[in-house]
Parts: C-alpha cells; sequence; structure tokens
C-alpha cells in the first residue's frame, strides 16, 4: 500500500510541476515552440506603455492580457513588435469598460482614420481560456484593407476554409479555422 501511495504522490508532483511556470514561460505558452526562444516578451501598464521583460532577437513579442478588461482570465498574446502601437490602442479602448464601448471607440477610430494598422501579414497568435489547462488557440493573420477581390479569397466562413473577416478594413484578417 505504501508503495502504491508512494507512486500516486509522485505522479502528482510531476504533474503539478508541469503547470507550474515563472511569468515568462507562462507568456511564451502562446508562441510557436520555433520562435520561443528568441521572442521578446513585454509587460503593459496600466498606461498603456510597456515594460520590456526579456529582449529577444526575433520579430515576436508576447504578452499577457490575463485579467484585462474583455479579456479571459487567462490570456496570453504573441503577434509582431511592429504591432504594439496597435495592441496599445486596443487595450486603451478595451479600457472602456464594456464590449460596447470598446466597439464603438474602434468604430470611431476606423471611421476616422486614426485606427492603428497592424503590419501586413502579421501574426496573431491568442491563447485564452479559463485557465492555461483549459485554454485555446487562435491563430489570424493580419491583411488590413484586404478585400475577398484583392486576394482572391473569400470574406466569410461558408468554404470552410481560410477566410477574411472584416474585410476592407484595418482590422481585416484572415481567419485560420482549427487554430
Amino acid at each position: 500500500m505504501r508503495r502504491v501511495v508512494t507512486i500516486v504522490v509522485s505522479a502528482l508532483a510531476v504533474s503539478a510541476g508541469a503547470f507550474a511556470q515563472t511569468p515568462e514561460e507562462r507568456v511564451l505558452l502562446a508562441a510557436p515552440p520555433q520562435m520561443k526562444d528568441a521572442a521578446t516578451i513585454i509587460k503593459w501598464k496600466s498606461d498603456f506603455t510597456y515594460d520590456t521583460v526579456k529582449k529577444g532577437t526575433n520579430r515576436l513579442v508576447c504578452y499577457d492580457l490575463s485579467g484585462m478588461p474583455t479579456h479571459q482570465p487567462f490570456t496570453v498574446e504573441c503577434t509582431s513588435v511592429a504591432n504594439l502601437d496597435r495592441v496599445a490602442q486596443n487595450l486603451k479602448f478595451e479600457a472602456l469598460g464594456t464590449k460596447e464601448k470598446t466597439q464603438a471607440a474602434l468604430d470611431a477610430a476606423e471611421k476616422d482614420g486614426t485606427r492603428v494598422k497592424p503590419e501586413f501579414g502579421s501574426v496573431w497568435i491568442h491563447l485564452m481560456g479559463a485557465d492555461p489547462e483549459h485554454a485555446r488557440r487562435h491563430t489570424t493573420i493580419a491583411v488590413p484593407g484586404a478585400t475577398a477581390q484583392s486576394l482572391g479569397l473569400p470574406d466569410n466562413p461558408k468554404q470552410g476554409g481560410v477566410w477574411i473577416m472584416n474585410a476592407g478594413t484595418s482590422t481585416a484578417h484572415l481567419m485560420t479555422p482549427g487554430s
């Protein structure tokens, strides 16, 4: 019996250790494995600026948005360093408190031309959920201004493949089913 208890306790310790992570390791859960070691890690501040936690050597930057307005309890994200001004603008609008207020601010910025554009072709990788164990990965590719006509891709998911969401806007992006 003592042997069984020792085995069970050892197994639990190993599985608990798999989920114990430093803040840097937690943020990098969203990063593609081949880019993780060279990624930059930042920490957003309440004034929508950031501190660099770790300077990377590639263009991928990752950060934690867990618990911020309009985000799930666990949310980590990676994108191109070229998109940090857009992320800052998003966070500023999200701080308005509700999805409706955020959307109204986004729509107004789109309409008056002050919406910061993302880098064309840049990837946005989100890992979000109730906690890291129940998080879902969602990957999109920014194609600001793109339309079905300009890219030759549909602007709806009816065909079941990649499609352009928000076509013709600065928010246009390729939706990648299953990711």
